[in-house]
């Protein structure tokens, strides 16, 4: 008898893709949970991001895992899984949004920000006084941030807080990765403007860089 050369699970590089298929094939509850416990904060972070509300983003997140499993026949081995985790996560998002601006809402709730940016902001600690600073101009980004159209607030998020490369956030909206650049210095610059006074209080002997601001 010819050996059997592959199977299914081991063409993939990722353990993702492996967990995901056992979930699709065989419910396996073990692999789910796995799955749920490595990308629970990322999605949590990301729907927090986008509706700028930390407890309705923990319950997007918790729809979004329900969604998988509820959806898990609709996976495609060829896929990676977190583009599609990220697509599911993001459509309930875009659902919640029209929701809010149907109810006239204008969601700009504080949020803890437990996991900051995906780049690394210094190591040493600030000071007391340093860190209510820090906190304040990190509140006014959010703000900004939540005032960008969400064609370009969700590249932001992706890209500066969750650490996706261009190519893959163009994955993920189905888009061209020139698109996804373009985007991106466009909702720079409209960031720019919103934060215009943020930018005044700066020390003017280091200017700072657009994407800075983010930090």
């Amino acid at each position: 008898m010819a050996k059997k050369l592959f199977s299914w699970p081991s063409i993939f590089s990722s353990t993702d893709e492996q967990a995901m298929w056992r979930v699709r094939t065989d419910d396996d509850a073990d692999a789910f949970a796995k799955l749920v416990a490595r990308w629970q904060g990322p999605i949590q972070n990301l729907c927090t991001r986008m509706i700028g509300d930390a407890h309705r983003g923990e319950d997007l997140a918790q729809d979004t895992f329900a969604r998988l499993y509820a959806r898990r026949k609709n996976y495609e081995p060829t896929a990676r899984f977190s583009t599609f985790l990220w697509r599911m996560a993001l459509n309930i998002c875009y659902d919640e949004l029209r929701k809010i601006k149907r109810r006239g809402e204008l969601s700009l709730h504080e949020y803890e920000d437990d996991d900051g940016p995906a780049f690394d902001p210094g190591a040493d600690e600030p000071a007391p006084d340093a860190r209510l600073a820090e906190s304040e101009r990190a509140e006014t980004v959010r703000h900004a941030l939540l005032q960008l159209a969400e064609p370009y607030r969700v590249v932001v998020v992706l890209r500066h807080y969750e650490g996706l490369k261009f190519r893959e956030i163009g994955d993920v909206l189905g888009i061209p990765e020139g698109t996804v650049k373009s985007r991106m210095a466009e909702a720079l610059t409209q960031l720019s403007k919103r934060l215009n006074s943020l930018l005044t209080d700066e020390p003017r002997t280091a200017p700072r860089s657009r994407e800075k601001l983010l930090i």
